[in-house]
Protein backbone atom coordinates (compact mmCIF):
# COMPACT_ATOMS: atom_id res chain seq x y z
CA UNK A 1 0.00 0.00 0.00
CA UNK A 2 1.15 3.31 -0.79
CA UNK A 3 1.93 5.09 2.57
CA UNK A 4 3.68 8.47 3.46
CA UNK A 5 6.37 9.56 5.78
CA UNK A 6 4.64 12.03 8.50
CA UNK A 7 7.90 14.03 10.23
CA UNK A 8 8.15 16.82 12.62
CA UNK A 9 11.02 19.17 13.71
CA UNK A 10 11.79 21.06 16.75
CA UNK A 11 13.55 24.10 16.69
CA UNK A 12 14.67 25.64 20.04
CA UNK A 13 13.72 28.79 21.58
CA UNK A 14 16.23 31.57 22.42
CA UNK A 15 15.13 32.23 25.75
CA UNK A 16 12.50 31.01 28.24
CA UNK A 17 10.08 33.86 27.69
CA UNK A 18 9.96 32.81 23.74
CA UNK A 19 9.88 29.55 24.94
CA UNK A 20 6.68 29.41 26.74
CA UNK A 21 5.45 32.05 24.21
CA UNK A 22 5.93 29.18 21.67
CA UNK A 23 4.22 26.29 23.81
CA UNK A 24 1.14 28.20 24.31
CA UNK A 25 1.05 29.02 20.42
CA UNK A 26 1.42 25.31 19.72
CA UNK A 27 -1.76 24.45 22.13
CA UNK A 28 -3.73 27.00 20.48
CA UNK A 29 -2.79 25.59 17.21
CA UNK A 30 -3.11 21.91 18.27
CA UNK A 31 -6.67 22.59 19.97
CA UNK A 32 -7.50 24.67 16.77
CA UNK A 33 -6.90 21.81 14.67
CA UNK A 34 -8.32 19.58 16.95
CA UNK A 35 -11.58 21.86 16.38
CA UNK A 36 -11.50 21.79 12.67
CA UNK A 37 -11.48 18.05 12.70
CA UNK A 38 -14.17 16.18 13.99
CA UNK A 39 -16.12 13.35 12.96
CA UNK A 40 -19.45 13.55 11.20
CA UNK A 41 -22.29 11.66 11.78
CA UNK A 42 -21.25 7.51 10.81
CA UNK A 43 -22.93 7.01 7.34
CA UNK A 44 -26.25 4.74 7.49
CA UNK A 45 -24.61 1.84 6.26
CA UNK A 46 -27.74 -1.77 6.03
CA UNK A 47 -26.28 -4.06 8.73
CA UNK A 48 -24.33 -7.14 6.41
CA UNK A 49 -23.46 -10.32 7.17
CA UNK A 50 -20.73 -13.24 6.05
CA UNK A 51 -21.41 -15.07 3.18
CA UNK A 52 -22.37 -18.63 3.64
CA UNK A 53 -19.25 -20.87 3.57
CA UNK A 54 -18.19 -21.92 0.10
CA UNK A 55 -18.97 -25.76 -1.66
CA UNK A 56 -16.75 -25.20 -4.19
CA UNK A 57 -12.72 -24.06 -4.54
CA UNK A 58 -9.56 -25.64 -3.09
CA UNK A 59 -10.51 -24.68 0.35
CA UNK A 60 -13.80 -26.45 0.44
CA UNK A 61 -12.15 -29.30 -1.12
CA UNK A 62 -9.61 -29.86 1.71
CA UNK A 63 -12.32 -28.72 4.42
CA UNK A 64 -15.56 -30.20 3.77
CA UNK A 65 -14.53 -33.86 3.22
CA UNK A 66 -12.01 -33.65 7.48
CA UNK A 67 -15.37 -31.91 8.66
CA UNK A 68 -17.53 -34.45 7.81
CA UNK A 69 -15.51 -36.58 9.13
CA UNK A 70 -15.46 -34.67 12.76
CA UNK A 71 -18.72 -34.00 13.16
CA UNK A 72 -19.36 -31.60 15.90
CA UNK A 73 -15.64 -30.60 15.95
CA UNK A 74 -13.24 -28.06 14.82
CA UNK A 75 -9.85 -28.67 13.48
CA UNK A 76 -6.89 -26.28 14.80
CA UNK A 77 -2.95 -26.32 14.23
CA UNK A 78 -0.60 -24.03 16.20
CA UNK A 79 1.11 -21.49 13.63
CA UNK A 80 3.77 -20.82 15.40
CA UNK A 81 6.67 -19.83 12.20
CA UNK A 82 6.39 -16.92 10.51
CA UNK A 83 6.85 -18.18 6.97
CA UNK A 84 4.37 -20.38 7.13
CA UNK A 85 1.91 -17.73 8.78
CA UNK A 86 2.60 -15.70 6.28
CA UNK A 87 2.07 -18.57 3.42
CA UNK A 88 -1.01 -19.17 4.76
CA UNK A 89 -2.45 -15.92 4.22
CA UNK A 90 -1.72 -15.72 0.78
CA UNK A 91 -2.40 -18.74 -0.65
CA UNK A 92 -5.72 -18.70 1.17
CA UNK A 93 -6.54 -15.37 -0.85
CA UNK A 94 -5.75 -16.68 -3.70
CA UNK A 95 -7.33 -19.78 -3.15
CA UNK A 96 -10.52 -17.83 -2.22
CA UNK A 97 -14.11 -18.29 -4.21
CA UNK A 98 -16.68 -16.38 -2.32
CA UNK A 99 -15.21 -14.29 0.42
CA UNK A 100 -12.44 -13.11 2.64
CA UNK A 101 -12.84 -10.92 5.55
CA UNK A 102 -9.50 -9.27 7.45
CA UNK A 103 -9.49 -7.82 10.79
CA UNK A 104 -6.08 -6.42 11.53
CA UNK A 105 -4.04 -3.83 14.46
CA UNK A 106 -1.43 -3.19 12.08
CA UNK A 107 -1.25 -3.14 8.66
CA UNK A 108 2.10 -2.25 7.70
CA UNK A 109 3.32 -0.41 4.17
CA UNK A 110 6.31 -2.75 3.70
CA UNK A 111 6.92 -6.27 1.53
CA UNK A 112 4.49 -8.51 2.77
CA UNK A 113 1.97 -5.63 4.07
CA UNK A 114 1.93 -4.72 -0.03
CA UNK A 115 1.78 -8.79 -1.07
CA UNK A 116 -1.39 -9.31 1.27
CA UNK A 117 -2.89 -6.37 -0.09
CA UNK A 118 -2.01 -7.50 -3.51
CA UNK A 119 -3.79 -10.92 -3.22
CA UNK A 120 -6.68 -9.00 -1.47
CA UNK A 121 -6.94 -6.71 -4.66
CA UNK A 122 -6.73 -10.01 -6.90
CA UNK A 123 -8.80 -12.24 -4.98
CA UNK A 124 -11.89 -8.91 -6.05
CA UNK A 125 -11.09 -9.16 -9.31
CA UNK A 126 -11.72 -12.82 -9.49
CA UNK A 127 -15.09 -11.53 -7.84
CA UNK A 128 -14.78 -12.78 -4.57
CA UNK A 129 -16.19 -10.31 -1.63
CA UNK A 130 -13.19 -8.56 0.52
CA UNK A 131 -14.22 -7.07 3.83
CA UNK A 132 -11.16 -4.38 5.64
CA UNK A 133 -11.48 -3.65 8.78
CA UNK A 134 -8.57 -1.93 10.19
CA UNK A 135 -7.82 0.09 13.55
CA UNK A 136 -7.31 3.77 12.47
CA UNK A 137 -4.41 4.28 15.09
CA UNK A 138 -2.10 2.37 12.41
CA UNK A 139 -4.27 2.62 9.40
CA UNK A 140 -4.68 6.49 8.98
CA UNK A 141 -1.02 6.82 7.92
CA UNK A 142 -1.82 4.40 5.23
CA UNK A 143 -5.09 5.78 4.38
CA UNK A 144 -4.29 6.66 0.69
CA UNK A 145 -3.90 3.19 0.14
CA UNK A 146 -6.32 1.85 1.84
CA UNK A 147 -9.01 4.38 0.25
CA UNK A 148 -7.27 3.06 -2.91
CA UNK A 149 -8.79 -0.32 -2.47
CA UNK A 150 -12.08 0.34 -1.15
CA UNK A 151 -12.64 2.16 -4.77
CA UNK A 152 -12.58 -1.36 -6.30
CA UNK A 153 -16.57 -2.91 -6.45
CA UNK A 154 -15.39 -5.98 -4.58
CA UNK A 155 -14.06 -4.43 -1.81
CA UNK A 156 -15.03 -2.53 1.06
CA UNK A 157 -12.64 -1.21 4.03
CA UNK A 158 -13.62 0.56 7.23
CA UNK A 159 -11.88 1.89 10.24
CA UNK A 160 -12.06 0.96 13.75
CA UNK A 161 -12.86 4.31 16.08
CA UNK A 162 -10.90 6.91 13.70
CA UNK A 163 -9.32 10.43 13.66
CA UNK A 164 -11.51 12.79 11.57
CA UNK A 165 -8.09 14.09 10.01
CA UNK A 166 -6.57 12.22 7.74
CA UNK A 167 -3.13 13.35 7.75
CA UNK A 168 -0.86 15.56 9.40
CA UNK A 169 1.17 15.41 12.50
CA UNK A 170 0.02 18.49 14.27
CA UNK A 171 -3.49 17.48 13.42
CA UNK A 172 -3.32 14.11 14.97
CA UNK A 173 -1.64 15.76 18.03
CA UNK A 174 -4.58 18.02 18.09
CA UNK A 175 -7.10 15.39 17.73
CA UNK A 176 -5.27 13.36 20.54
CA UNK A 177 -4.89 16.04 22.42
CA UNK A 178 -8.89 17.01 23.46
CA UNK A 179 -10.51 13.45 22.23
CA UNK A 180 -8.03 11.22 24.07
CA UNK A 181 -10.47 9.44 26.08
CA UNK A 182 -12.23 7.66 23.07
CA UNK A 183 -9.24 7.59 21.13
CA UNK A 184 -7.74 5.76 23.80
CA UNK A 185 -9.51 2.88 22.81
CA UNK A 186 -8.16 0.17 20.04
CA UNK A 187 -9.61 -2.66 18.34
CA UNK A 188 -6.30 -5.03 18.90
CA UNK A 189 -8.64 -8.05 17.39
CA UNK A 190 -6.83 -9.78 14.33
CA UNK A 191 -8.37 -12.36 12.38
CA UNK A 192 -8.14 -14.19 8.75
CA UNK A 193 -11.14 -15.52 7.16
CA UNK A 194 -11.25 -16.99 3.84
CA UNK A 195 -14.71 -18.62 2.53
CA UNK A 196 -16.43 -18.92 5.51
CA UNK A 197 -14.31 -22.24 6.01
CA UNK A 198 -10.58 -21.69 7.66
CA UNK A 199 -9.88 -18.67 9.62
CA UNK A 200 -6.79 -17.68 11.46
CA UNK A 201 -6.48 -16.09 15.03
CA UNK A 202 -3.92 -15.25 17.04
CA UNK A 203 -1.13 -11.84 18.00
CA UNK A 204 0.14 -11.52 14.53
CA UNK A 205 -0.26 -8.26 12.45
CA UNK A 206 0.34 -7.72 8.78
CA UNK A 207 3.82 -6.65 8.14
CA UNK A 208 7.72 -7.95 7.92
CA UNK A 209 8.35 -8.58 11.47
CA UNK A 210 5.62 -10.73 12.07
CA UNK A 211 6.05 -12.88 9.21
CA UNK A 212 10.00 -13.52 9.93
CA UNK A 213 10.74 -10.94 7.02
CA UNK A 214 12.55 -8.88 8.22
CA UNK A 215 16.41 -8.01 8.37
CA UNK A 216 15.93 -5.84 11.22
CA UNK A 217 13.94 -7.40 14.85
CA UNK A 218 11.07 -10.20 14.17
CA UNK A 219 8.68 -10.87 16.56
CA UNK A 220 7.97 -14.43 17.93
CA UNK A 221 4.38 -14.74 17.31
CA UNK A 222 1.44 -17.53 17.15
CA UNK A 223 -1.47 -17.92 15.33
CA UNK A 224 -4.45 -20.91 15.41
CA UNK A 225 -5.51 -21.87 11.93
CA UNK A 226 -9.06 -23.37 12.44
CA UNK A 227 -11.58 -25.08 10.33
CA UNK A 228 -15.11 -26.38 11.74
CA UNK A 229 -17.96 -24.64 13.26
CA UNK A 230 -15.67 -22.61 15.51
CA UNK A 231 -14.89 -20.26 11.82
CA UNK A 232 -18.63 -19.41 12.05
CA UNK A 233 -18.17 -18.05 15.21
CA UNK A 234 -15.14 -16.01 13.92
CA UNK A 235 -16.98 -14.91 11.19
CA UNK A 236 -20.28 -13.70 13.38
CA UNK A 237 -17.90 -11.56 15.68
CA UNK A 238 -16.36 -9.95 12.49
CA UNK A 239 -19.64 -9.02 11.08
CA UNK A 240 -20.63 -7.96 14.98
CA UNK A 241 -17.41 -5.44 14.85
CA UNK A 242 -18.32 -4.73 11.01
CA UNK A 243 -21.30 -3.27 11.69
CA UNK A 244 -20.90 -1.57 14.76
CA UNK A 245 -21.05 2.17 15.22
CA UNK A 246 -17.74 2.23 16.38
CA UNK A 247 -16.37 2.15 12.73
CA UNK A 248 -16.63 4.17 9.77
CA UNK A 249 -16.51 3.62 6.54
CA UNK A 250 -12.97 4.90 4.33
CA UNK A 251 -14.80 6.47 1.60
CA UNK A 252 -16.71 8.57 4.14
CA UNK A 253 -13.92 9.68 5.65
CA UNK A 254 -11.82 9.72 2.23
CA UNK A 255 -14.34 10.48 -0.52
CA UNK A 256 -11.15 12.06 -2.44
CA UNK A 257 -8.77 9.20 -2.29
CA UNK A 258 -11.72 6.17 -2.98
CA UNK A 259 -11.56 6.66 -6.95
CA UNK A 260 -10.78 4.46 -9.52
CA UNK A 261 -7.82 6.54 -10.34
CA UNK A 262 -6.47 6.08 -7.13
CA UNK A 263 -6.81 2.26 -7.34
CA UNK A 264 -5.25 2.19 -11.08
CA UNK A 265 -2.12 3.88 -9.69
CA UNK A 266 -1.60 1.67 -6.53
CA UNK A 267 -2.02 -1.50 -8.96
CA UNK A 268 1.32 -0.56 -9.87
CA UNK A 269 2.95 -0.34 -6.55
CA UNK A 270 1.54 -3.74 -5.51
CA UNK A 271 3.04 -5.02 -9.09
CA UNK A 272 6.29 -3.70 -8.04
CA UNK A 273 6.18 -5.43 -4.45
CA UNK A 274 5.53 -8.75 -6.58
CA UNK A 275 8.73 -7.99 -8.87
CA UNK A 276 10.55 -7.08 -5.35
CA UNK A 277 9.48 -10.30 -3.54
CA UNK A 278 10.71 -12.24 -6.48
CA UNK A 279 14.30 -10.80 -6.33
CA UNK A 280 13.76 -11.04 -2.39
CA UNK A 281 15.42 -13.47 -0.25
CA UNK A 282 12.45 -13.89 1.57
CA UNK A 283 10.95 -15.78 -1.61
CA UNK A 284 13.99 -18.03 -1.61
CA UNK A 285 12.60 -19.41 2.37
CA UNK A 286 9.64 -19.66 0.72
CA UNK A 287 10.55 -21.81 -1.35
CA UNK A 288 12.80 -24.08 0.84
CA UNK A 289 10.77 -23.69 3.75
CA UNK A 290 9.55 -27.35 4.07
CA UNK A 291 7.04 -26.24 6.17
CA UNK A 292 5.37 -23.76 3.34
CA UNK A 293 5.57 -27.21 0.62
CA UNK A 294 3.85 -29.44 2.87
CA UNK A 295 1.33 -27.01 2.84
CA UNK A 296 1.11 -26.33 -0.59
CA UNK A 297 0.50 -30.07 -1.22
CA UNK A 298 -2.59 -30.31 1.22
CA UNK A 299 -0.78 -31.44 4.07
CA UNK A 300 -2.13 -29.17 7.13
CA UNK A 301 -2.78 -31.85 9.81
CA UNK A 302 -5.16 -30.22 12.31
CA UNK A 303 -6.50 -31.19 15.75
CA UNK A 304 -9.90 -31.98 16.03
CA UNK A 305 -11.95 -31.42 19.54
CA UNK A 306 -15.36 -31.07 20.26
CA UNK A 307 -14.35 -28.50 23.20
CA UNK A 308 -13.50 -24.98 22.39
CA UNK A 309 -14.62 -21.40 23.27
CA UNK A 310 -14.29 -18.58 20.61
CA UNK A 311 -14.18 -15.33 22.57
CA UNK A 312 -14.26 -11.52 22.18
CA UNK A 313 -14.44 -8.33 23.82
CA UNK A 314 -17.56 -6.45 22.47
CA UNK A 315 -16.73 -3.48 19.69
CA UNK A 316 -17.79 -1.08 22.13
CA UNK A 317 -16.08 -2.30 24.58
CA UNK A 318 -15.17 1.65 25.96
CA UNK A 319 -18.66 2.41 27.04
CA UNK A 320 -19.06 -0.74 29.15
CA UNK A 321 -18.12 -0.53 33.00
CA UNK A 322 -14.87 -1.23 34.32
CA UNK A 323 -15.87 -4.57 35.70
CA UNK A 324 -17.90 -6.02 32.71
CA UNK A 325 -15.45 -4.84 29.82
CA UNK A 326 -13.22 -8.26 29.61
CA UNK A 327 -14.86 -11.10 27.96
CA UNK A 328 -11.57 -12.61 27.52
CA UNK A 329 -10.84 -12.52 31.05
CA UNK A 330 -13.95 -13.97 31.79
CA UNK A 331 -13.03 -16.79 30.52
CA UNK A 332 -9.79 -16.89 30.71
CA UNK A 333 -9.97 -16.54 35.28
CA UNK A 334 -11.65 -19.56 35.66
CA UNK A 335 -9.37 -21.75 33.81
CA UNK A 336 -6.07 -20.31 36.22
CA UNK A 337 -8.06 -20.32 38.94
CA UNK A 338 -8.63 -23.74 38.34
CA UNK A 339 -5.34 -25.15 36.89
CA UNK A 340 -3.95 -27.78 39.23
CA UNK A 341 -0.90 -29.56 37.30
CA UNK A 342 0.85 -26.58 35.76
CA UNK A 343 0.33 -22.99 34.49
CA UNK A 344 2.50 -21.56 31.97
CA UNK A 345 1.91 -17.72 30.61
CA UNK A 346 3.48 -16.15 27.74
CA UNK A 347 2.72 -12.73 27.02
CA UNK A 348 4.82 -10.16 25.90
CA UNK A 349 3.47 -7.14 27.30
CA UNK A 350 3.15 -8.85 31.01
CA UNK A 351 2.07 -6.22 33.41
CA UNK A 352 -0.30 -8.33 36.08
CA UNK A 353 -1.15 -5.79 38.51
CA UNK A 354 -2.16 -6.46 42.59
CA UNK A 355 -4.95 -8.65 41.38
CA UNK A 356 -3.61 -10.79 38.29
CA UNK A 357 0.17 -11.37 40.79
CA UNK A 358 -2.10 -11.94 43.16
CA UNK A 359 -4.48 -14.57 41.50
CA UNK A 360 -0.93 -16.47 40.13
CA UNK A 361 0.79 -16.39 43.50
CA UNK A 362 -2.47 -17.96 44.65
CA UNK A 363 -2.18 -20.69 42.17
CA UNK A 364 1.39 -21.44 42.96
CA UNK A 365 0.55 -21.46 46.51
CA UNK A 366 -1.67 -24.88 45.91
CA UNK A 367 1.32 -26.91 44.54
CA UNK A 368 0.37 -26.48 41.34
CA UNK A 369 3.98 -24.82 38.72
CA UNK A 370 3.68 -21.16 37.60
CA UNK A 371 5.80 -20.11 34.50
CA UNK A 372 5.62 -16.94 32.74
CA UNK A 373 7.56 -16.19 29.56
CA UNK A 374 7.79 -12.46 28.67
CA UNK A 375 10.21 -9.89 26.87
CA UNK A 376 13.29 -8.96 28.70
CA UNK A 377 13.93 -4.99 28.95
CA UNK A 378 16.67 -5.41 25.97
CA UNK A 379 13.92 -7.38 23.31
CA UNK A 380 10.81 -5.17 24.66
CA UNK A 381 9.79 -2.89 22.07
CA UNK A 382 7.84 -0.64 24.75
CA UNK A 383 10.36 0.08 27.29
CA UNK A 384 7.23 1.84 29.67
CA UNK A 385 5.53 -1.50 29.79
CA UNK A 386 8.52 -3.35 30.91
CA UNK A 387 8.61 -0.51 33.70
CA UNK A 388 5.26 -1.46 34.97
CA UNK A 389 6.00 -5.59 35.00
CA UNK A 390 8.91 -4.55 36.95
CA UNK A 391 6.70 -3.42 40.06
CA UNK A 392 5.29 -6.95 40.60
CA UNK A 393 8.49 -9.39 39.31
CA UNK A 394 9.76 -9.48 42.75
CA UNK A 395 6.71 -10.44 44.96
CA UNK A 396 6.04 -13.09 41.89
CA UNK A 397 9.56 -14.07 42.41
CA UNK A 398 9.34 -14.41 46.46
CA UNK A 399 6.04 -16.52 45.74
CA UNK A 400 7.20 -19.31 43.49
CA UNK A 401 6.62 -17.76 40.05
CA UNK A 402 9.14 -18.41 37.80
CA UNK A 403 9.97 -15.84 35.02
CA UNK A 404 11.96 -16.19 32.33
CA UNK A 405 12.70 -13.16 30.21
CA UNK A 406 13.36 -13.37 26.28
CA UNK A 407 17.22 -12.51 24.71
CA UNK A 408 17.11 -10.03 22.05
CA UNK A 409 18.72 -12.32 20.36
CA UNK A 410 16.89 -15.17 20.90
CA UNK A 411 13.70 -16.07 18.51
CA UNK A 412 12.06 -17.73 15.98
CA UNK A 413 13.95 -20.79 14.43
CA UNK A 414 14.01 -19.54 10.92
CA UNK A 415 14.70 -15.88 9.34
CA UNK A 416 15.21 -14.87 6.44
CA UNK A 417 18.20 -15.33 4.48
CA UNK A 418 19.83 -12.63 5.54
CA UNK A 419 19.25 -13.20 8.71
CA UNK A 420 17.65 -10.62 11.81
CA UNK A 421 19.51 -8.34 14.35
CA UNK A 422 17.10 -9.61 17.25
CA UNK A 423 13.71 -10.67 18.05
CA UNK A 424 11.11 -9.98 20.51
CA UNK A 425 7.67 -12.14 21.97
CA UNK A 426 4.82 -10.82 20.66
CA UNK A 427 3.18 -14.50 21.31
CA UNK A 428 0.05 -14.18 23.60
CA UNK A 429 -0.88 -17.58 25.13
CA UNK A 430 -1.43 -19.89 28.31
CA UNK A 431 -1.45 -23.63 28.37
CA UNK A 432 -3.57 -24.99 31.35
CA UNK A 433 -2.53 -27.90 32.92
CA UNK A 434 -1.75 -30.60 30.25
CA UNK A 435 -5.01 -30.98 28.34
CA UNK A 436 -6.11 -26.96 27.43
CA UNK A 437 -4.82 -24.03 25.55
CA UNK A 438 -5.36 -20.31 24.88
CA UNK A 439 -3.69 -18.27 22.00
CA UNK A 440 -5.43 -14.76 21.01
CA UNK A 441 -4.66 -11.44 21.13
CA UNK A 442 -4.86 -10.57 24.78
CA UNK A 443 -1.81 -9.52 27.06
CA UNK A 444 -1.79 -10.02 30.58
CA UNK A 445 -1.99 -6.36 31.21
CA UNK A 446 -4.28 -2.88 31.94
CA UNK A 447 -4.67 -1.96 28.43
CA UNK A 448 -5.80 -5.43 27.05
CA UNK A 449 -8.24 -5.64 29.89
CA UNK A 450 -9.97 -2.43 30.22
CA UNK A 451 -8.96 -0.33 26.98
CA UNK A 452 -8.44 -2.23 24.16
CA UNK A 453 -10.56 -4.84 22.20
CA UNK A 454 -8.98 -8.33 22.40
CA UNK A 455 -9.79 -12.00 21.43
CA UNK A 456 -9.17 -15.74 21.40
CA UNK A 457 -9.47 -19.27 21.42
CA UNK A 458 -9.68 -21.72 24.08
CA UNK A 459 -9.11 -25.33 22.82
CA UNK A 460 -9.21 -28.50 24.74
CA UNK A 461 -6.88 -31.23 23.49
CA UNK A 462 -3.74 -32.75 24.85
CA UNK A 463 -1.70 -32.75 21.69
CA UNK A 464 -1.93 -28.74 21.29
CA UNK A 465 -1.04 -28.50 24.56
CA UNK A 466 1.95 -30.41 24.63
CA UNK A 467 3.30 -28.66 21.40
CA UNK A 468 2.79 -24.93 22.71
CA UNK A 469 4.42 -26.32 26.02
CA UNK A 470 7.11 -27.55 24.05
CA UNK A 471 7.60 -24.28 22.62
CA UNK A 472 7.64 -22.39 25.49
CA UNK A 473 10.34 -24.50 26.37
CA UNK A 474 11.97 -23.87 22.99
CA UNK A 475 11.53 -20.02 23.38
CA UNK A 476 12.62 -20.09 27.57
CA UNK A 477 16.08 -22.16 26.84
CA UNK A 478 19.16 -20.69 27.81
CA UNK A 479 20.14 -19.99 24.28
CA UNK A 480 16.69 -17.72 24.15
CA UNK A 481 15.47 -16.52 27.42
CA UNK A 482 17.16 -15.61 30.51
CA UNK A 483 15.93 -17.09 33.94
CA UNK A 484 15.21 -14.39 36.35
CA UNK A 485 15.43 -15.50 39.93
CA UNK A 486 16.71 -14.16 43.84
CA UNK A 487 19.51 -15.25 45.21
CA UNK A 488 20.70 -16.23 48.45
CA UNK A 489 20.41 -12.73 49.70
CA UNK A 490 17.20 -11.45 47.99
CA UNK A 491 18.99 -10.19 45.07
CA UNK A 492 17.77 -10.04 41.95
CA UNK A 493 19.95 -12.22 39.23
CA UNK A 494 19.83 -12.73 35.43
CA UNK A 495 20.71 -15.93 34.01
CA UNK A 496 21.29 -18.24 30.64
CA UNK A 497 23.12 -21.09 32.48
CA UNK A 498 26.94 -19.75 31.15
CA UNK A 499 26.52 -16.08 32.41
CA UNK A 500 24.85 -14.00 35.66
CA UNK A 501 23.71 -10.68 35.29
CA UNK A 502 23.29 -8.39 37.97
CA UNK A 503 20.53 -5.67 36.53
CA UNK A 504 18.94 -5.77 32.97
CA UNK A 505 21.25 -7.38 30.53
CA UNK A 506 21.76 -6.39 27.44
CA UNK A 507 19.58 -2.82 27.90
CA UNK A 508 20.58 0.55 27.21
CA UNK A 509 20.84 3.36 29.42
CA UNK A 510 17.89 5.08 27.89
CA UNK A 511 15.94 2.12 28.47
CA UNK A 512 16.59 1.61 32.03
CA UNK A 513 16.06 5.28 32.55
CA UNK A 514 12.46 4.73 31.00
CA UNK A 515 11.41 1.66 32.35
CA UNK A 516 12.40 3.47 35.63
CA UNK A 517 10.29 6.34 35.16
CA UNK A 518 7.37 4.56 34.07
CA UNK A 519 7.53 2.46 37.64
CA UNK A 520 7.17 5.48 39.15
CA UNK A 521 4.55 7.09 37.35
CA UNK A 522 1.12 6.24 37.99
CA UNK A 523 0.21 5.20 34.17
CA UNK A 524 -0.52 1.52 35.44
CA UNK A 525 -3.63 1.62 33.26
CA UNK A 526 -2.81 3.09 30.23
CA UNK A 527 0.50 -0.08 29.94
Amino acid sequence: MHGFAEQHREVPAPDAGMAWAGRLATLALLAMLAGCAQLPPRADTPPQAALPPATEGVIAERTMPAQAAHPGQSGFRLVGDGTEAYALRAYSAQAATSSLDIQTYIWHDDLTGRMLARQALQAADRGVRVRILADDLDARAKNAGLAALDAHPQIEVRLYNPMASRSGTLSKAGEFGTGFKRLNHRMHNKSWIADGRMALVGGRNLGNEYFAASDGPNFVDLDLLMVGPVVGEVARNFDLFWNSPSNYPIAQLSPEQSTPERLQHLRGVLEQAATDLHDSPYATVLREDPTVQRLLEGDSTLHWSPHWRFVSDDPMKAKLPMEQRSEVLKVLLPQVQGADKRLLVISPYFVPGERGTAELVAVDGRGTPVLVLTNSLAANDVAAVHGGYSRYRRTLLEQGVELWELKPSGGPARFSLKGSSGSSLHTKAMVIDDGAVFVGSYNLDPRSTSLNCEQGVLVEHPALAAELAALFRQQSNHDHAWQVTLDEHGQMRWSDGEQTWTREPEATASQRSLAWLMKLLPVESQL
